[in-house]
């Protein structure tokens, strides 16, 4: 079994990424494979509402040249995916809103493809949206027919500068119960 994480956040080690690790630490400790992406390291851009995912049900995007495609191919040979996102004016970034509406749209074209595969989001935040940021992440995964995995509260932690959501306690005791909770049922899944 195998977990990829995308780490939203331009910040590559920063709180998004720190909670992301929490969630994927649990994961191996199950004996789960996990992979963290960060989409800094690429330059997303928003889908164009080309519709040639429709035309061509290759399962990739025809905008073949930014690292979409390779994120795509990552998400379906994994069993879990975890979406990461530091809050942006109340909602996620840029970045990771081009991943979920390109990855979406190709899905979508290619029968549902993430059908049934476990999904879970992550949000940093310094004070507020959070719930927005996580609610349009959970959008995806709930639109994609995928299966959501709860927590002992919404997988939120609070931090703004580098290593601050580390001190959020709650936070990262929530990061650590959804990477339990999701090892427990991808391994129910697999078993049935």
């Amino acid at each position: 079994m195998k977990v990829v994480a995308f780490n939203g956040s331009p910040r590559k080690d920063g709180n998004t990424a720190a909670m992301l690790r929490h969630v994927l630490q649990e994961l191996e400790r199950e004996g789960i494979q996990t992979e963290l992406v960060q989409l800094a390291d690429l330059k997303l851009r928003g889908c164009r509402a080309c519709y040639q995912c429709f035309t061509a049900k290759n399962r990739h995007c025809a905008l073949a040249d930014d690292g979409l495609n390779a994120c795509i191919d990552k998400m379906l040979s994994a069993d879990g995916i975890l979406l990461g996102s530091p809050t942006y004016f109340a909602d996620l970034t840029a970045d990771l809103k081009a991943l979920i509406d390109r990855a979406g749209m190709t899905a979508r074209a290619n029968d549902e493809m993430f059908r049934r595969k476990i999904g879970a989001a992550v949000v940093a935040v310094r004070r507020a949206g959070a719930i927005h940021a996580f609610d349009s992440i959970n959008h995806f995964f709930l639109i994609s027919q995928m299966i959501v995995p709860g927590s002992c509260y919404w997988n939120i932690a609070l931090g703004r500068e580098k290593e601050e959501a580390e001190k959020d306690k709650e936070g990262v005791h929530t990061m650590q119960v959804l990477g339990q909770n999701m090892a427990w049922l991808m391994k129910h899944i697999a078993r049935a």
